[in-house]
């Protein structure tokens, strides 16, 4: 069977754009802003993208262009090592536990988008009158059961049409129409009142800020940064093993970055100047579930024309969920394509039916709906699997592949992007990894009892004996 191809390289890139910008950048990406402190966050969370995220993408573009398979077949073949190949089942486990998560949450946005396009025409909607209990009596039970079930289908629908007829053509049209609509809401949200004290809370930059705070919103950015880039999880590995052709892998990266950073950019425009204008301190804000379905839905209320700012913010978070959750399903999918031969419609009611059972858990289980699973993926999940699932990957590119990873980045690539191809090979070999292990001890608060210079030589020292570690395996091959 003939491996499925991107029809265009602007499809790739919006596909790839669009598995990034998701419930990252538009939930999850103002509230933590908000509670790291405003611009003091955002400004070292660009640093992070800039400097670990888009050499962060060009590792998984390179396994994944050069392997032409799943993380798991891929990184056993171009290894040769079957236990490389078992840890590529990591990202696979790791797409499902977050597609578990996330479909029930995109259920959750289903259900408040239809609930705000009814009030167009009817009354208003239910959630206006009392946010809080409205999502309490919602989050959990049949109804977020079948709302979940309704994501995970419209998921698995696009899905099922393969690479070109069902992923690349739907967020072809996903991707512009999530830029158009933020774009107009970030319009409106600047006239209202408190817009310029929002803008100060969210843009200004201030050195001294940033200083102070700079290793307590380090991890926060890390982890931020990963989620919103989908870096850590085999997704940019599966989307560029799709890739026929040489181009130019540093510019698709660079762009794909961009747009994602654009899109949680835009997301803080419309969100802390809808709160400053209400008299709302983002840094007040319940986090999680509460800062999307209570605290701005609860606001939508309180505006004039709010039903339709309602439906329009709900409708681009609706797009944006279902553009990620089709990546999360696709790495899965191509994994049993490629390493069982089963066809995709196949493959696609397997992974959805495990998923069907998964994300009921969350679904029917109001702990596990409201706190336990919120706090995995937003905490561990993300700060600590992701950033093991990037460190794994920098470390294979640059001690397992390495003159081939540098080959296979400049194949397509101009002069330019070839230039940086040898420092690219060091910063993931050696740099990068270590940057990461030292934001994972960070997180978990090890500066704080050893001190800054310590906690920089244990990370040096797990860097050097992860190395040593691929070394050896590499001798005994």
């Amino acid at each position: 069977m003939a491996r499925e191809t991107w029809a265009t390289r602007v499809g790739f890139i919006l596909a790839a754009a669009g598995s990034a910008v998701g419930l990252g950048n538009i939930w999850r990406f103002p509230w933590v802003t908000a509670d790291n402190g405003g611009s003091a966050f955002l400004a070292v969370y660009l640093g992070i993208v800039l400097l670990v995220g888009v050499p962060g993408l060009l590792a998984e573009f390179v396994v994944g262009r050069r392997g032409k398979k799943s993380p798991v077949g891929a990184l056993r073949d171009l290894s040769g090592s079957r236990g490389w190949g078992l840890w590529g089942v990591f990202y696979v486990i790791t797409a499902i536990a977050l597609l578990s998560f996330y479909s029930v949450v995109g259920g959750w946005i289903l259900r408040y988008f239809g609930e705000s396009a009814s009030g167009l025409v009817g009354a208003p909607p239910a959630y206006f009158a009392a946010p809080g209990q409205y999502f309490g009596g919602v989050a959990a039970g049949p109804d977020a059961f079948g709302f979940h079930l309704l994501f995970l289908a419209l998921t698995a629908l696009v899905v099922l049409g393969g690479v070109r007829r069902g992923i690349e053509l739907g967020t072809k049209v996903m991707m512009p129409a999530v830029l158009v609509l933020l774009v107009g809401l970030a319009v409106w949200a600047g006239a209202r009142p408190g817009a310029a004290a929002a803008y100060a809370f969210y843009l200004a930059f201030d050195v001294a800020t940033v200083r102070a705070n700079f290793f307590d919103v380090l991890g926060p950015a890390a982890g931020q940064a990963l989620f919103t880039l989908s870096l850590g999880a085999g997704t940019m590995i599966t989307y560029a093993s799709y890739i026929d052709e040489d181009r130019s892998l540093p510019f698709d990266a660079t762009v794909i970055a961009a747009l994602n950073t654009l899109v949680g950019v835009l997301a803080g425009l419309v969100v802390f100047p809808l709160l400053f204008s209400l008299g709302v301190d983002p840094a007040q804000t319940s986090p999680g579930p509460g800062a999307l379905f209570v605290g701005l839905a609860g606001a939508f209320a309180q505006l004039p024309g709010g039903v339709v700012i309602a439906t329009a913010f709900f409708g681009v978070v609706v797009l944006a969920a279902l553009s990620s959750s089709i990546s999360m399903l696709e790495i899965p999918v191509s994994f049993l394509v490629d390493e069982y031969g089963l066809g995709r419609r196949r493959a696609v009611a397997l992974v959805a039916a495990g998923v069907v059972a998964t994300g009921g858990l969350c679904a029917f289980n109001p702990t596990i709906a409201g706190t336990a699973v919120f706090g995995f993926v937003a905490g561990p999940l993300v700060d600590t699997l992701l950033t093991v699932g990037l460190i794994a990957v920098l470390l294979f590119v640059g001690w397992v592949m390495g003159r081939d990873a540098l080959a296979e980045l400049r194949s397509g690539a101009g002069g330019p992007s070839a230039a940086v191809a040898t420092p690219w090979l060091l910063a993931v070999g050696a740099v990068l990894p270590v940057f990461l292990v030292f934001t994972l001890l960070t997180t978990v608060g090890v500066d704080a009892g050893l001190g800054f210079w310590p906690t920089v030589l244990v990370a040096v020292v797990v860097g050097a004996a992860a190395v040593a570690g691929l070394r050896t395996e590499r001798a005994l091959l």
